[in-house]
């Protein structure tokens, strides 16, 4: 499944996956999952163990307004930033918005979230990855 095409607002809404609770900082009022982005996240280092794993604060704070999917654009176009990451262009998608086998194997870190864009759109183009939000 090829994401770089546009998903409307309003698929992108009903088609986002929250996941569960398990998270360490579930249920404190603050967004701590990666994939969002706004004034209703958590100011402390976002984790990749927090991926799917805040969903009663983070569909708060969605449905409130106060967050959005990072890098996903008002048209619904994956927004996959730049090439600034430290692994960048190293043939795996290394941004943990995505999963999917054309990831890296390495563990995933904040600041690799938009930065990895060549090698993240030639997976998605391949069909190897997808985006974390369905």
């Amino acid at each position: 499944m090829v994401l770089c095409a546009a998903v409307t607002p309003a698929m992108a809404q009903s088609q986002v996956d929250f996941g569960d609770d398990s998270g360490s900082y579930a249920n404190d009022g603050e967004c701590d999952d990666p994939r969002f982005t706004g004034a209703g996240m958590t100011a402390t280092d976002l984790l990749s163990e927090d991926l799917l794993a805040d969903a009663t604060d983070c569909q708060s704070a969605y449905d409130a307004g106060k967050i959005s999917l990072l890098g996903v654009a008002e048209d619904g176009k994956i927004d996959f930033g730049d090439d600034e990451g430290e692994f960048a262009n190293d043939g795996e998608c290394d941004d943990m918005r995505f999963s999917g086998s054309g990831m890296t194997e390495t563990a995933l870190i904040q600041d690799d979230i938009m930065h990895d864009a060549a090698d993240c759109r030639a997976a998605a183009k391949a069909g190897t990855i997808e985006l974390r939000n369905s």
